[in-house]
């Protein structure tokens, strides 16, 4: 069997003791670089200042080599906070006013990718299979090829690919797509976003689609699918069964007094749609009276990506926001929202949403988002909550049990929360059936196994 090589920007390092950290994600790569050996390489999350970084730091842990890397400060500036997060993440997420192109940090953002290449190649063996994850990194099979390597080269981007239209308005698109075309099998998360990447290639004249996911182009043929990501479908369903003894959540159910709770957790981005959500539940207090001091809205916002002054801003407003809906709705005996600027451990956010009788994920876009699985998977079988859930995120095209909303209709989405609360115990055990049978057989481990037995056919 061929070792697995994985180069993500950030590398999850094994908890104490070599145990699978956190997140479905981590374990399953883990798993499968266990069960192949192999190697894990990305960047450190360190800058080493203006000096060229030290050598790879490279840690052994079972059959898996850590391998990491520092950058230098102009690195992260123009690679990640730069081109990666303040381009390709706005137009992937449909946010075209918000990026902001620059050609040095465009230059940076293939520059590092160069760097990591450079890194990694003398790490790699002839009959390796590497696995490229997310749009930080988009060139680094070109760049791979470049230097002689002829290895299987996989892709999977994490995120939404957007159509012609949105991802033509960056500059530099044809070069992210001829970056695509040198992997031998690019994977996204939806047929949407595959659709939308085969409309791109051919609309503008640079490949063709030649049938069974098979494309050609820049004198490449590769193939491309779809693998929508999964969780731990079974473990956190345990976490959540555990957690009604766990401290924090027994104390979370008397703190809200017999209150019906709704349940939202995103990282704090302005693609996850959290002012809008603030506003339909607003709007859902205002239509329903009756639900007034009976039930509690816990929006859990951990801090994403601070240094970006996008994001400060949206911090402060996003509080303003709860603020100002408690002070002219709350009571002295009643907080209708709860707001939660920062991580909570999984098992006991697997007990929170096994409380919650609305999980409300309701972003403007999402490739996948795993916050809707994780609620349906900590749903106490004999009396379920209801997700409420955006038909722009990738997990719409897999959770037909969920009350699908348009997050930017306010309305829409008060009515829906409203209709979840007053759902029939029947209704709502038939809608969480069928999600639970598909996360249990579509869970993360299963990804991981499609993808790589794709790449390699």
């Amino acid at each position: 069997m061929s070792r697995l090589v994985v180069v993500s920007n950030r590398v999850t390092l094994p908890a104490k003791g070599g145990a699978a950290p956190a997140g479905g994600l981590a374990v399953a790569l883990q798993a499968a670089l266990q069960e192949r050996g192999g190697i894990w390489m990305g960047w450190s999350g360190k800058s080493s200042g203006s000096r060229e970084p030290e050598p790879l730091a490279q840690q052994q842990h079972g059959n898996i080599t850590y391998a990491l890397t520092d950058l230098t400060k102009t690195d992260v500036e123009e690679y990640y906070e730069g081109f990666a997060n303040r381009v390709l993440w706005p137009i992937c997420h449909y946010r075209l006013d918000l990026a902001e192109y620059g050609r040095k940090e465009m230059a940076g953002y293939f520059r590092v990718n160069r760097f990591l290449a450079h890194r990694l190649a003398p790490l790699l063996q002839e009959d390796d299979v590497i696995w490229v994850h997310d749009y930080h990194l988009i060139p680094l099979a070109a760049e791979l090829r470049q230097m002689g390597f002829k290895n299987k080269i996989g892709f999977f981007l994490h995120i939404p690919w957007p159509p012609a239209d949105v991802l033509f308005t960056m500059p530099v698109h044809e070069e992210i797509m001829r970056g695509l075309s040198h992997y031998d099998l690019v994977g996204f998360q939806t047929d949407h976003d595959l659709s939308n990447f085969g409309g791109g290639l051919v609309r503008e004249g640079i490949g063709e689609a030649l049938g069974d996911g098979r494309f050609t182009s820049y004198g490449r043929t590769f193939r491309g699918g779809y693998y929508g990501i999964g969780i731990e479908t079974a473990v956190f369903a345990d976490f959540a069964r555990k957690a009604a003894s766990n401290i924090m959540v027994r104390k979370a159910r008397q703190s809200i007094e017999g209150r019906d709770l709704i349940i939202g957790v995103d990282r704090l981005d302005y693609s996850k749609g959290i002012t809008q959500r603030i506003d339909a539940f607003e709007q859902f207090v205002k239509a329903n009276p009756g639900y007034h001091n009976k039930v509690t809205y816990l929006q859990i916002t951990p801090k994403s990506r601070s240094e970006v002054p996008e994001y400060e801003a949206m911090q402060r407003t996003v509080a303003e926001q709860a603020g100002r809906v408690n002070g002219a709705m709350g009571t002295v005996d009643w907080v209708p929202i709860r707001y939660i600027n920062r991580s909570i451990g999984r098992p006991v956010l697997a007990g929170l949403y096994r409380l919650a009788k609305i999980g409300l994920v309701t972003p403007l876009r999402d490739g996948m988002n795993l916050v809707a699985k994780e609620y349906v998977a900590a749903q106490d079988p004999e009396d379920p909550g209801v997700l409420v859930l955006s038909r722009f995120a990738g997990a719409a095209r897999e959770l037909r049990g969920a009350l699908l909303v348009n997050p930017y209709d306010i309305e829409g989405t008060a009515n829906a929360i409203a209709r979840g609360l007053s759902m029939s115990l029947e209704e709502r055990q038939e809608r969480w059936r069928g999600m639970m049978d598909h996360l249990l057989e579509r869970d993360v481990m299963r990804w991981c196994d499609d993808f790589l037995k794709d790449l390699q056919a």
